[in-house]
């Protein structure tokens, strides 16, 4: 519950800070005394959005600090222990607003994100006024609100997993019947490629080999010539190179015989003859073994083109060809596996529609098992409320059109009707409830749906709106049920509902030189009893107002208030 709040610098507000207790406790105040401010600086610890108006004119801070014993709330404990933090059964929230922007949220002294703060708030502190009526309105949240009374979360996760799981398969099944489209001509010609490739049938290499002997086959003539010229002149012809060294090799015999000094050895021109022979006879074999062939040039000629044109096409030479072949054939394999996921995803899919059928159906069977029950508990609740005769229906509707036949919530879509009068149909409640119809309607459902929530306080603001009299008394007894399983903060402007509070707290505006602020005060029990007489009789409070309210707290402290 909420123990502390201390507010510093918000709107009007200079330094105001107000410690509550558990139960009802109720605050009153002249209409602007700064009730809705107090609300609004609570819904910014919730979570609500931040501005800079909110900042109280010619200061650059504003600060909102709230105190929550958590004792016992398992929800709390889980988030603070997901975060790393310990639970020490009491949890501090400050959240600072500042004119340059740079807002700041604290939860124990920890810095912490919006995204904390709301997932932290909802389980601590729960704000009905004109907010919870125009949810109430809107239908897309009674599903929601149905299943929460039903306890149902639990079967209705359940079906979100499965309509989750189908909606991923069916992604992943259109996602891979695209693919097949779109790759049965990439599979052909893949295919083609591949054939065209092996028509040719490359070697690595293969150009350079064919280029080398193209080159012979053209220059046969030249080659022949030139080994044939270079045999005569070394062996072939009169006066040729071995026949002069071995008249050089005669020479140097004689001349070793007479003078051994000499450094040429008889053997080395030997070597040297014998070398250059042998280079003679492999030219004259070279180039007696040279023949034109115009036929060999023409294959060579074609081969080389062939392999040209798939160079051309898959790659600078024949090694890169050769890679994007093994790269189309992986390639094709691949898309013979599309098959295959294609078919284990059908199969997947299949049986994933099948448990989200079985879980959808079970889902709708116990809606509209719990629908009734609620329907009875309402109503016995507005009845309460001075709303005799009223009829409370939960009508399930048909999913219109091309909508599919289950959706992200279930099979089924919901809506509150009411029927304010005996003998009147029930219609939907945008188009029968009043403002303080709807106020009952509202607070009926948050004491049906109490024990449901993880919330430990309860804000009613407006709560009395559009209603007075003996149907006020109702309400305030109503609240004052609430109040006996959380505590409860009642903002009124109604004595009957007042007089039920445990604890009664007087919002008001006073000067501080040129500034007005506000301010709020516990009441002792004479206090109490002005503060009651003067939202009976207005400011010119009178004995008999007085009288009135000191009844009308006894009378609350008879049915179980405190006075």
């Amino acid at each position: 519950m909420l123990t502390e709040l201390a507010i510093s610098n918000f709107a009007i507000i200079r330094e105001l800070k107000v410690d509550f207790s558990a139960g009802l406790n109720v605050l009153t105040g002249e209409t602007g005394a700064g009730k809705s401010i107090i609300v609004g600086a609570i819904s910014l610890l919730l979570g609500d959005r931040a501005s800079a108006d909110m900042i109280r004119t010619g200061e650059e801070t504003a600060t909102v600090t709230a105190v929550f014993d958590t004792g016992g709330n398992e929800e709390v404990r889980r988030l603070l222990a997901s975060w790393g933090w310990e639970d020490e059964g009491e949890v501090v929230v400050t959240r600072t607003i500042t004119r340059a922007g740079k807002n700041r949220i604290y939860i124990n002294g920890n810095r912490a994100t919006l995204q904390m703060l709301c997932a932290l708030s909802e389980n601590l502190v729960t704000i009905c006024g004109q907010h919870e009526h125009q949810v109430l309105l809107r239908e897309e949240n009674h599903l929601d609100i149905l299943d929460e009374y039903g306890g149902l979360n639990a079967l209705r996760d359940e079906y979100v997993r499965s309509y989750e799981e189908v909606r991923d398969l069916e992604a992943r099944l259109a996602d891979l019947e695209e693919r097949r489209t779109r790759r049965s001509a990439e599979r052909d010609l893949l295919a083609h490629q591949i054939a065209e490739i092996d028509a040719v049938a490359p070697l690595a290499g293969e150009d350079r080999t064919l280029g080398e002997e193209r080159a012979v086959l053209v220059n046969v003539r030249t080659l022949a010539d030139l080994a044939r010229r270079a045999y005569d002149v070394l062996y072939g012809s009169e006066g040729a190179v071995l026949e002069r060294l071995k008249t050089v090799s005669d020479a140097v015999r004689e001349i070793r015989r007479l003078d051994p000094r000499l450094g040429v050895t008889e053997g080395e021109l030997d070597s040297i003859y014998y070398q250059l022979e042998e280079t003679a006879f492999a030219l004259r074999d070279y180039g007696g073994g040279l023949v034109f062939d115009p036929g060999r040039l023409e294959v060579i000629d074609d081969r080389l083109e062939r392999l040209s044109r798939l160079k051309r096409k898959y790659g600078p030479d024949l090694e890169a060809v050769l890679a994007r072949r093994r790269e189309m054939e992986r390639d094709l394999a691949a898309l013979g596996a599309l098959d295959e996921d294609l078919a284990a995803v059908r199969d997947r899919l299949a049986g994933a529609r099948r448990v989200l059928e079985e879980r959808g159906e079970a889902l709708s069977r116990e809606r509209r098992r719990v629908a009734r029950d609620l329907e009875g508990a309402v109503e016995g609740e507005i009845a309460a409320l001075r709303m005799a005769g009223a009829r409370f229906a939960v009508v399930f509707r048909e999913r219109e059109g091309q909508e599919p036949p289950f959706g992200p919530r279930g099979m089924d879509r919901v809506a509150f009707w009411l029927s304010t009068n005996p003998g009147e149909e029930p219609r939907p409640l945008s188009r029968v409830a009043s403002g303080g119809e709807l106020s009952r309607v509202t607070l009926a459902l948050r004491n049906v749906l109490a024990g449901t929530g993880s919330a430990g306080t309860i804000i009613l603001d407006e709560v009395d709106s559009g209603i007075g009299g003996g149907t006020a008394e109702a309400v305030g007894e109503k609240v004052r049920q609430v109040a006996r399983r959380y505590q409860v903060l009642c903002i009124t402007h109604l004595p009957q509902i007042a007089c039920f509070g445990e604890r009664h707290y007087r919002v008001s505006k006073a000067a501080e030189g040129d500034r007005t602020t506000t301010r709020v005060e516990i009441l002792t029990e004479e206090e109490r009893v002005e503060e009651i007489a003067r939202m009976l009789a207005g400011p010119g409070t009178t004995g008999t107002a007085r009288r009135h309210a000191r009844e009308m707290l006894s009378g609350a402290a008879k049915k179980g208030g405190v006075c």
